[in-house]
């Protein structure tokens, strides 16, 4: 691991934010490398408020496609909510068809199959919008690149209306209207929403028609909540506020879909990594082991016993998503070593029958092992699928556009991306791929990197502190749960290994002279029992620890030294 720790403020800024807040200087400066320096830019951090919400239709393309679907309900057509088997894709669809059935009944939703059809808009999707005389379609998290699809739609008189996040391309399709922040020609204020986010905007820009305000959309704001969460988008401005309010409904009254999942793990009080590791899986098993379908009708489900008998299959989806994980994360393990492929800078493996909706996990799994640019492939139809994932600070989608002679057709953003290939390209493609890393990734990219937001002294960890960091959440991107280093401290002798088969560490801690311990567990840390015989710097977060009714501040280790 090579520690980092960020880039010292101003100190002028740090003091002068300490006193307007009545807070330490550590907490100041946190703050303060978070582009948070006025007592006011901390009150809206601090208190994420309704008002900060943008007006709808600021968003580009925001007024024809409310037009497009009022007229759609006037003159009774059928409409098509269509998004992505992904759980940014199957809540965007849950949310938009569910508001939409408080207005009009001929509201009908399409998750395309995963090995069928593949990511994004299909032409069987529109042939089925044919068939089934759909003269509408929504796109959700997905489209902005669909140029020939939604101009094989308008051929058959089928209109699209599309609500993207994804980066555009060179050319923007000639659907009835475009909502992506991320469009050159749009003002939108904040450009990281979700695909959720966008489908969250259009239904209330069609609110405001029927004399509805903000509030009338919290109910929604659980899916919005956990896609914000599951698609990685940066924890900052709009989402940060859509994310604290829906985490509210997830923990006090939240959908059916969702209450069943939580009923199942028995947890009082969700947090947003909770929804990450807890919610949001679930909902993508479905999609990876059988249909984007079973997510959206747990998430629309209006019974709860119903909602109930859809999560305890998705339950078996997700046990079973797990064993294969683990499987194909071993296959590929031994296919790296066996090729003699430890030492290059990329991690490229292929098996035919690998599951292709897992295929995504084992690239995130091989980069804990082997900490590079990574792409899986499987077998799907004639072609090959994969799944590609990338390190911090590396831009994996730029790396696969200058491997784009040897593509069929690639899609994502700088961390993650799907593509598709022909068969006797593949070694062309991997040969190219490692080049084209090789050259341009910073060798120290390829070492993991743990940032640090500040060294601090044990003594300054107490209750106060802590409640001020826990009013920091939700964490995500951008707005990360801080990070600490504290030098030279020692364990009081009871430190060990824990665990089944002994991989965790705990310790209890202290530092100097100040004799107050504190607990500290540190996961996967087990080989670092040596370690701690003398004095040794840690790095670590905060967290509660409740253990028989006592609560008390547990520091969770990520690396010591």
């Amino acid at each position: 691991m090579r520690w980092t720790l960020k880039k010292e403020p101003e100190k002028e800024k740090i003091d002068k934010l300490a006193r307007e807040l009545q807070v330490d200087s550590s907490i100041a400066k946190i703050l303060c490398q978070r582009q948070i320096e006025t007592f006011e830019e901390a009150k809206k951090f601090f208190r994420p408020n309704l008002k900060d919400i943008h007006n709808p239709f600021l968003l580009k393309d925001m007024d024809l496609a409310v037009a497009r679907i009022e007229t759609a309900i006037s003159k009774n057509e059928n409409i098509l909510i269509y998004g992505d088997y992904d759980v940014d894709g199957t809540t965007a669809v849950s949310l938009v068809s569910s508001y939409l059935k408080t207005i009009t009944p001929n509201i009908a939703t399409y998750i395309p199959d995963r090995y069928a059809e593949g990511y994004g808009i299909s032409y069987k999707g529109i042939d089925f919008a044919e068939d089934n005389d759909f003269s509408l379609i929504v796109a959700l998290d997905c489209g902005i690149k669909a140029v020939e699809k939604v101009a094989y739609a308008k051929d058959k008189n089928i209109d699209f209306i599309i609500c993207d996040h994804h980066k555009p391309g060179d050319k923007i399709p000639d659907a009835v209207a475009v909502l992506n922040a991320k469009r050159t020609d749009c003002n939108y204020p904040f450009d990281e929403l979700c695909g959720c986010g966008v489908g969250f905007k259009l239904i209330q820009a069609l609110g405001t028609n029927r004399n509805q305000t903000i509030t009338d959309f919290l109910p929604y704001l659980d899916l919005v909540a956990t896609a914000i969460a599951a698609d990685i988008v940066p924890m900052v401005g709009e989402n940060r506020v859509l994310a604290y309010y829906g985490l509210q409904v997830i923990n006090e009254q939240p959908r059916n879909g969702i209450k069943a999942i939580i009923h199942q793990i028995n947890k009082k009080e969700l947090t947003i990594t909770d929804v990450v590791f807890i919610i949001a899986p679930r909902i993508n098993a479905a999609g990876r082991m059988k249909h984007g379908n079973y997510a959206v009708e747990l998430l629309t489900e209006m019974d709860f016993d119903a909602a109930v008998k859809f999560a305890a299959d998705i339950e078996i989806f997700n046990a079973d998503r797990k064993d294969l994980d683990k499987q194909i994360t071993n296959q590929a393990l031994i296919q790296i070593i066996d090729k003699d492929e430890e030492n290059k800078n990329t991690t490229v493996v292929y098996q035919e029958d690998w599951h292709k909706g897992v295929i995504g996990i084992v690239a995130s799994r091989l980069i804990e092992t082997y900490y590079r640019p990574t792409l899986v492939f499987t077998k799907s139809g004639d072609k090959l699928a994969a799944s590609a994932r990338s390190v911090k600070g590396f831009d994996v989608y730029n790396a696969l556009l200058q491997c784009e002679e040897f593509i069929e057709q690639f899609g994502g953003h700088k961390y993650a991306a799907g593509l598709t290939l022909l068969p006797e390209n593949y070694i062309h493609f991997k040969n190219k791929f490692e080049e084209v890393v090789s050259k341009t990734i910073d060798k120290k990219l390829l070492t993991p990197e743990i940032t640090i937001d500040a060294e601090i002294e044990l003594s300054e960890i107490t209750p106060k502190f802590f409640r001020i960091l826990q009013q920091m959440a939700p964490f995500g991107p951008q707005n990360m749960k801080p990070v600490f280093k504290s030098s030279c401290v020692r364990d009081n002798g009871y430190g060990k290994k824990v665990g089944a088969d002994e991989t965790h560490l705990k310790l209890n801690v202290f530092q100097g002279d100040n004799k107050q311990t504190f607990n500290a567990i540190g996961f996967n840390l087990g080989d670092k029992m040596d370690y701690v015989q003398d004095e040794f710097d840690i790095v670590y977060t905060l967290d509660e620890n409740e253990w028989q009714g006592f609560k008390s501040i547990q520091l969770v280790l990520k690396d010591l030294k």
